[in-house]
């Protein structure tokens, strides 16, 4: 049975008490291995030791510990593979391993958490091993300025250790002092949270469920979190003054839950400067210093209202998830590149009143047969489109006048397998078809020769046309003429801003979002 994720709150009931049982034994080679159930609460771990391990550990407890000689099964030499024998060694290693843990209730000698693993599994065991780390390269690792990776096991049992209320260096050993944690964690910059998707490690421990704080983060520019439940995560609030990069993938089901994590079992809200609806009343402060927010590969389904908390984001990706609509990105005024591939978004009536400055806009992998919407774009540089439905040529006419546009990516759409298909996209460009390029492709004088021989004979379509309708010809010509010329107030710009590229997600050895 999964670990259950124990819940943050005031009341805390008494720890239970630890067991180890021998639950069986297998052959290695030319030596037993026993088997060892650990339980602490609800968690519960597998590790594996001959016995010559077990001797070890009995040396060392009776040289440190003075513990009796004698409380370790002896040694056999004949016959110590027998089955017989194993069925008796298991009974008493196992209560030599309860009489340890009753002997030591509170905190467990070193060698024998280590045996045990606690390192990896049991709370005090984990806070002690991550606090000697950072005891002895917290100021290196500082002073590099590179991405810290935890677990959120780690950040977990932090968590329900300084909720417990004991004092911060319990085995007496100054290395293992959870003060070393805490100044680390407060100067850190660069944070990155991975969970596993099943089971950690030999546990049952559940590590994406498991709730933790990361108030103690008081000077994070940069955070990366996945596989980690979005809910059960708090305190990032404590870094809103200077986060500026935040990546949390495979972890939400809603915009909400990330952006106001605080207030995520409230389901009526309201963002700064209003009260938030329900038992608790609340401020939701701004995120003012993020510029970057990476929400792909989650279970979003809709750009809510919480995006007015992020006024200053430069870079969005919401890829790989289930957004049906473009909607509320009007609130981001800053925003110049926008990643909506692989959702489900099947029309774009009305996005240049959402998206108006943007530069960069990734739609691949959508249900796209339309591209009505994006004539109004003038700023857009980058536009991806490939892995949609687009099936007619006409559709391309809707981003061909857009004056700032340089790279169009169209592959993977029915029209893509047209005859002559990369030069009829390019002919809907006209005098701009040798500044785009197209699939990753630049263009070729060879297609540029093809594209004026298209449009040549486009022209001499239209004049047959006008000639064979010389009433029309006359009317639209007198039309024209008493029409006054007036620019309108919408026009595109006349100068393109200089091309910038989809930033990547954020990389754990870099601390970057946005390799250009």
């Amino acid at each position: 049975m999964a670990a259950a994720a124990r819940s943050f709150g005031p009341e805390r009931e008494a720890e239970p008490a630890k067991e180890a049982r021998v639950v069986g034994s297998e052959l290695v080679d030319t030596y037993t291995v026993y088997i060892i159930q650990v339980t602490d609460g609800s968690h519960e771990w597998t590790v594996k030791h001959r016995y010559s391990d077990f001797h070890d550990l009995h040396e060392k407890l009776v040289a440190e510990r003075k513990i009796d000689k004698s409380l370790l099964p002896p040694k056999k030499i004949i016959g110590k593979n027998s089955r017989s024998l194993v069925e008796k060694r298991e009974k008493d290693l196992e209560v030599y391993l309860q009489t340890l843990l009753a002997t030591f209730p509170d905190v467990a000698p070193r060698v024998l958490a280590h045996f045990l693993h606690f390192h990896f599994y049991e709370i005090n065991g984990i806070t002690a091993a991550l606090a000697e780390e950072l005891f002895e390269k917290g100021e290196q690792l500082l002073g590099a300025g590179e991405v810290f990776a935890i677990r959120p096991l780690q950040l977990y049992a932090v968590t329900e250790q300084l909720q417990q209320g004991k004092p911060t260096c319990a085995s007496g050993d100054a290395k293992t002092d959870l003060g070393h944690i805490l100044d680390f964690t407060c100067r850190l910059k660069y944070l990155k949270v991975s969970g596993t998707e099943g089971p950690f490690g030999t546990s049952n421990i559940q590590e994406q469920l498991l709730p933790f704080d990361l108030s103690i983060f008081k000077s994070l520019h940069q955070v990366e979190i996945s596989h980690c439940d979005a809910k059960c995560i708090r305190g990032l609030v404590a870094s809103k003054p200077t986060l500026a990069t935040m990546s949390v993938r495979f972890s939400a089901t809603s915009m909400k839950e990330v952006l106001v994590p605080e207030a995520s079992e409230f389901d009526e809200w309201e963002p700064a400067g209003a009260a938030l609806e329900g038992t608790v009343t609340a401020i939701i402060p701004m995120w003012q210093a993020l510029t970057a927010l990476d929400l792909s590969h989650n279970s979003i389904s809709e750009i809510d209202e919480s995006v007015k908390l992020i006024p200053k984001i430069e870079f969005l990706d919401l890829s790989h998830n289930g957004v049906l609509v473009v909607d509320n990105l009007q609130h981001l005024y800053n925003l110049v590149h926008l990643d909506l591939s692989y959702n489900k978004l099947s029309f774009l009536e009305g996005v240049h009143t959402k998206l108006g400055n943007i530069k960069t806009l990734n739609l691949a992998g959508n249900l796209l047969g339309s591209l009505s919407g994006l004539h109004k774009l003038y700023s857009l540089v980058n536009l991806d489109l490939s892995d949609n439905r687009i099936e007619q040529m006409e559709e391309v006419r809707s981003i061909g006048s857009l004056p700032c546009l340089e790279h169009v990516a169209l592959l993977n759409n029915p029209l893509s397998i047209i005859p002559d298909y990369r030069t009829k996209v390019l002919a809907q460009f006209g005098e701009r078809a040798s500044e785009v390029c197209l699939d990753n492709t630049v263009t070729t004088e060879k297609e540029l020769d093809t594209v004026e021989v298209l449009k040549a004979i486009q022209k001499a379509k239209e004049v047959k046309s006008k000639l064979s309708n010389p009433e029309k010809k006359v009317s639209e010509d007198s039309r024209l003429s008493a029409a006054p010329c007036v620019r309108p107030s919408s026009s595109p710009p006349t100068v393109a801003p200089t091309s910038a590229s989809l930033p990547q997600p954020i990389l754990s050895n870099q601390g970057i979002l946005g390799d250009e």
